[in-house]
């Protein structure tokens, strides 16, 4: 350690100010740690029972003796406290004003684009079908085809069943479509196009419709003894009225009367030839009872 030259101006003065900083200092803990009123000596704060007590008990054991000061006895009341919170609840966060509801952007799917229907091939077109409207259960007819660019190749298929097909030119093709066919209502669809559907054509449609039915009821018959002629006795159902026919008489306009018997009486429509069989039935009761005629028998007292 370098020693302090006294000979020095500078060092001597150096050497006071350090002193009179440590006198300063020790004065300065001494008043803050022992303090200048040594006359009055503080009194020990008491220490507060771990049980703490009633507050009325505390009140009459107040110390008012002499010598204590009013410090100590504030201090006697009070007990030490001592709280055990259960769990801690955060407050609720308050609603920031700067912060809002965004609500997402709708998806916009892209728009989905129509099937597009297989192109046919160039030039090959079915305009028509004769006939497209025919009833069910008739007899089998024959189909024309109208269109352009048709081939000896093409064939004409309904429901995907091949028909054989009559080429006549480019733009007609026929076919003779069964009557199994059409033996229900409902829609037929037809296609031009060759037997390796290489070429094909547009498609069309025949309706087939149901056909009329006679609205009338067989509710009974007549035979003569004889049996030259039986007569089938029927009903009206739209006004009940009871009419006697014969085999080959027409009723309601169109049904000829084909066949009489004693289970069923047979009629045919005589605008697309189709049969309808009618089974006996009791008929509407309220038209009145029927009865068959009997023959008339001579009196045996008769005389000539």
């Amino acid at each position: 350690m370098q020693r302090v030259d006294l000979n020095k101006p500078g060092e001597k003065k150096k050497l006071i100010s350090a002193g009179v900083l440590g006198l300063a200092a020790i004065v300065v803990l001494y008043w803050v740690f022992i303090g200048f009123d040594s006359g009055t000596p503080k009194a020990a704060r008491p220490q507060p029972t771990p049980t703490p007590q009633p507050r009325a008990a505390q009140t009459t054991q107040r110390p008012n003796g002499p010598g204590v000061s009013q410090e100590v006895i504030n201090a006697a009341v009070f007990t030490e406290v001592r709280y055990d919170p259960s769990s801690y609840n955060a407050p609720e966060a308050k609603r920031n004003i700067f912060a809002y509801y965004e609500p997402p952007k709708p998806v916009i799917a892209p728009p989905t684009p129509s099937p597009t229907p297989e192109p046919s091939p160039p030039g090959v077109l079915l305009a028509s079908v004769s006939p497209s409207n025919v009833y069910a259960r008739t007899a089998e007819f024959k189909l024309e085809a109208a269109g352009d660019k048709f081939t000896p190749a093409m064939r004409i298929y309904v429901d995907g069943r091949e028909l054989p097909t009559t080429y006549k030119n480019p733009q007609q093709l026929s076919a003779t479509i069964p009557a199994s066919f059409i033996a229900n209502p409902g829609t037929r669809n037809v296609v031009v196009r060759t037997p390796d559907n290489q070429l094909f054509s547009n498609q069309a449609t025949i309706n087939v419709a149901a056909p009329p039915t006679p609205n009338f009821s067989y509710i009974g018959i007549i035979s003569p003894e004889n049996r030259v002629a039986d007569t089938a006795v029927v009903q009206d159902k739209s006004n009940k009225n009871v009419l006697s026919v014969y085999k080959g008489d027409v009723i309601g306009g169109r049904f000829r009367v084909t066949s009489i018997s004693d289970k069923e009486l047979v009629l045919t429509d005589t605008t697309l030839k189709i049969k309808h069989t009618l089974a006996m039935t009791e008929g509407d009761k309220s038209a009145g009872a029927l009865s068959r005629p009997t023959p008339r028998v001579d009196a045996e007292d008769d005389e000539p």
